[in-house]
């Protein structure tokens, strides 16, 4: 009994360090996220998005990339976008964007796994965005995706309409009291209703790494199986683990630094880091949006592109010799606080999130009583996980 009660106390310490590693980047995507719906107009970004042509997925893309890093704010930026005219494939490019090409989630990636990590997400981000356009084309379900248009939202979702901050100039805008009042409205918001699935994450991942050996992780992936086998597997392998974690965008990153550690084939990393779109929380997310079929088909589409990008980022840096060398300390390091970069960026970040909060309660959203767990779900001024 005393034996379990350490493992418990030590997954909760590895949760908290998890945590820790990342929380400084947290607070920036959902900064960023609240700063782009302030200042950013909904309205014509849906009007410049109504066409599944390369201008538009690769302006849905570079809006995703400069957008924050949480998955459930992607997913109901997606949403406003494809339920007000946005055709569906720069509508998923948004989500494959926003979740795989934000500088956080690069520069967590670079601290804690490496260059050729941050690298192979990036371009993996694009290459995401190629084949589930190319996949969304093949199987275009016309009649499905008008059903989708039309579906009634469960759990009372509700429209704010394009609210953006006043001012003739980007500056004016985000320094003007109402656009900084907005902003810390917006992050207040998009965290209260985050927060729960991202610590439910922290939490699964902790016990994961703790009460879960190296060895079932290397049985699970066939670790000592010819590559010809190892690779193809751990790719199918990697977003099925990603699913049933529940882990939110950046915070799948420490638990893949395990994955990888524990002797996880690099494109079966890369396959559970691409794998937060599926997660279960969000599938069922994409069910509210747009009901059961539309949702079986996103996550059939989604999972189909995550294998094979994984595949094609497995083989080219592996023939360019860009897969970097395992760190089977990983746990230990994560686990040792110190006076160093993250401590510093906590510090400043946890700063500016207490100040957005203190703006945010001085002045409360007259609709902040619509805000409901998941409503992530609902609430159409996200934009950003």
């Amino acid at each position: 009994m005393t034996h379990i009660a350490m493992m418990v106390g030590e997954a909760l310490l590895m949760a908290l360090a998890m945590f820790w590693k990342v929380g400084w980047s947290l607070v920036l995507g959902f900064a960023i996220s609240a700063a782009l719906q302030a200042v950013v107009s909904k309205a014509g970004m849906q009007k410049a998005l109504g066409r599944a042509g390369i201008r538009e997925v690769a302006l849905a893309t570079a809006l995703g990339a400069a957008s924050s890093s949480c998955s459930y704010a992607s997913a109901a930026v997606s949403r406003t976008l494809f339920k007000k005219g946005a055709a569906l494939v720069p509508a998923l490019a948004f989500l494959f964007a926003s979740t795989n090409l934000v500088a956080e989630l690069g520069i967590v990636l670079y601290l804690l796994m490496g260059w050729q990590f941050t690298a192979a997400e990036w371009i993996g981000g694009v290459v995401l965005v190629a084949v589930m356009s190319a996949l969304v084309r093949l199987t275009y379900p016309t009649r499905l995706i008008e059903e989708a248009r039309r579906h009634p939202e469960s759990g009372g979702g509700h429209d704010h309409g394009d609210m953006t901050a006043p001012g003739d100039t980007l500056w004016e805008k985000l320094t003007g009291r109402q656009g900084r009042v907005m902003i810390a409205q917006n992050f207040a918001m998009d965290w209260g209703m985050l927060w729960k699935d991202l610590a439910l994450g922290f939490v699964i991942a902790g016990a994961l790494s703790v009460f879960v050996p190296d060895g079932a992780w290397q049985t699970l992936f066939v670790t000592h199986a010819s590559p010809w086998v190892q690779v193809p597997a751990n790719a199918l392998i990697g977003p099925l683990v990603a699913v049933i974690s529940f882990v939110c965008s950046i915070g799948n990153v420490p638990m893949a630094a395990v994955l990888w550690g524990a002797g996880i084939s690099f494109g079966g990393v890369l396959a559970f880091l691409y794998a937060d779109l599926i997660v279960l929380p969000l599938l069922d997310v994409y069910r509210r949006y747009y009901g059961w079929k539309m949702a079986a088909y996103i996550g059939a589409v989604f999972y189909t592109t995550m294998v094979v990008a994984a595949l094609a980022m497995d083989v080219l840096f592996n023939a360019l010799g860009w897969v970097p060398a395992r760190d089977p300390n990983i746990r230990g390091e994560m686990m040792h606080f110190s006076l160093d970069y993250t401590f510093w960026l906590n510090l400043v970040f946890g700063a500016l999130a207490v100040a957005l909060f203190w703006i945010a309660r001085r002045n409360p959203a007259a609709h902040a009583h619509h805000c409901e767990h998941h409503g992530a779900a609902h609430h159409t001024q996200h934009h950003r996980h």
